[in-house]
């Protein structure tokens, strides 16, 4: 089963390959894309070769996985990535390049992801993102998740500490379900009201 391949109105979600180092490298090495996110942008071609070996190959070569390439259907390159972990969390992720951004690609490529998952049988999905990028919340909200609390981190390796809000989504009907590993380690949680 392994990473279907998943086409939208505009959009093929498909596997990186190594084809596509040069567009990875676009995604991945830019400072705004990449600010909000877990690792600092890369810096050269041999950064993007082994990234994409340990992020996506190591991924593909398992049973399941959802680590697409998201592309225009009018030239199958990829401008961003979507993901959603097969760890306990199901962490659900993207990132684009800023020159697509606002025109709801990751929301149309977000939903068909969503909907792949749910056929699949994951029974939920999370999804997180700093307090002061509330565009990602937009997305979040957009695809159907809803808010469930606030958290205090450590993020490494920038070493800052970043305050996350908790988006879930039940995919299987399982309306109280609140995944609590975020809360229960971090010091600092809360609810927010004006989310």
């Amino acid at each position: 089963m392994n990473t279907p391949l998943i086409e939208t109105e505009r959009l093929i979600l498909r596997k990186f390959t190594e084809d596509d180092m040069e567009a990875l490298y676009k995604i991945y090495s830019d400072e705004e894309v990449n600010r909000f996110l877990p690792w600092f942008p890369l810096k050269s071609m041999e950064e993007a070769y082994l990234f994409f070996q340990e992020r996506y190959a190591a991924q593909y070569a398992v049973p399941q996985a959802y680590a697409y390439a998201i592309c225009l259907k009018k030239d199958n390159v990829p401008i961003g990535y979507i993901k959603v972990d097969m760890e306990e969390h199901h962490d659900f992720g993207y990132g684009l390049r800023k020159e697509f951004w606002h025109q709801g690609i990751v929301t149309e490529a977000g939903k068909a992801v969503i909907e792949q998952v749910r056929k699949d049988g994951l029974p939920y999905i999370t999804a997180t993102h700093d307090r002061n990028n509330p565009r990602s919340g937009g997305v979040m909200k957009n695809v159907g998740m809803k808010y469930q609390y606030s958290y205090e981190e450590q993020w490494q390796p920038k070493n800052i500490l970043v305050t996350f809000r908790m988006y879930q989504l039940n995919l299987d009907g399982n309306t109280e379900r609140v995944y609590q590993k975020y809360w229960n380690t971090s010091a600092v949680h809360f609810v927010e009201t004006d989310v």
